[in-house]
């Protein structure tokens, strides 16, 4: 193997292999409490992609895509070629998407949890939609200072966890939320700069897809979702009423048994 694809990861339990992949800022443990939960039925592996954990953070300078996200998690599957089932939340979903695609027939469930797979939005005209994701790289991607880099901080948060989010942060959370926003840097080339269309992802990724979202979500992945929705009805769909793009982290009691029901469905 690549020694540059060899990530950090944490895992627990036994049985069927389950792939978690983070979110951007957040990391391998935001999936503890799933961990906790479906531990006694699954052997659950949750990665740390480019930039978080002990992973090597991505090359300053070159450019990244979904494929080398996915190639991360390409590691990670057994080499006895068994099947895996992939969880992923937000950016992480769409590094899952890329992954599954890549490991066709070695997919047995997917999982998406709010995926932001941005160009999309481009492709099918939703222009508004896609300012808003537009907007948000250009306030990262000028991040080469402190203040840039609060500022950039600043309207992540409130963006995604809602208004005031940043302003009642602790200071010292600010810090480590700076700090932790780093690799997202980069990771808006991934998002921006795929090219496979939703009747592509169809062919690729398998009928047992499941999209999960909230009703409160953000409007950027809330058309997103629509999109997939509309273009390939054979996945399942289920959304919380309310917990908003976050609710994997900040309401895994809403989350946490969808996503359960998902790797198996009654």
């Amino acid at each position: 193997m690549d020694c540059f694809y060899e990530p950090d990861f944490l895992e627990a339990g036994s049985g069927h292999r389950v792939i978690l992949i983070h979110s951007s800022v957040a990391g391998a443990r935001q999936w503890r409490a799933l961990m906790d939960n479906l531990s006694g039925g699954f052997h659950l592996v949750a990665i740390n992609l480019f930039g978080y954990g002990n992973t090597k953070p991505w090359p300053e300078g070159a450019t990244q895509s979904l494929e080398d996200q996915a190639r991360l998690v390409e590691a990670l599957v057994p080499a006895d070629g068994s099947q895996v089932s992939i969880v992923g939340h937000s950016f992480g979903g769409s590094v899952a998407m890329k992954a599954a695609a890549l490991l066709k027939g070695r997919i047995h469930r997917l999982v998406l949890i709010e995926p932001n797979p941005f160009y999309l939005l481009q492709l099918h005209g939703r222009d508004e939609a896609y300012q808003e994701a537009v907007t948000l790289r250009d306030l990262i991607k000028a991040g080469t200072d402190a203040t840039t880099w609060s500022r950039a901080a600043e309207y992540f948060a409130n963006y995604w966890t809602g208004a005031g989010s940043w302003e009642a942060m602790p200071e010292d959370r600010k810090a480590k939320f700076i700090q932790a926003l780093r690799p997202n840097f980069h990771e808006w080339d991934s998002v921006m700069n795929e090219q496979l269309t939703l009747s592509e992802w169809a062919r690729e990724l398998p009928k047992e897809t499941t999209v999960i979202s909230a009703a409160d979500t953000v409007r950027s992945i809330d058309e997103i979702v629509a999109l997939m929705r509309k273009q390939i009805p054979d996945w399942t769909f289920e959304q919380t009423d309310h917990g908003g793009h976050m609710a994997a982290l900040t309401h895994p009691e809403l989350m946490n048994p969808i996503i359960a029901n998902s790797l198996n469905p009654n």
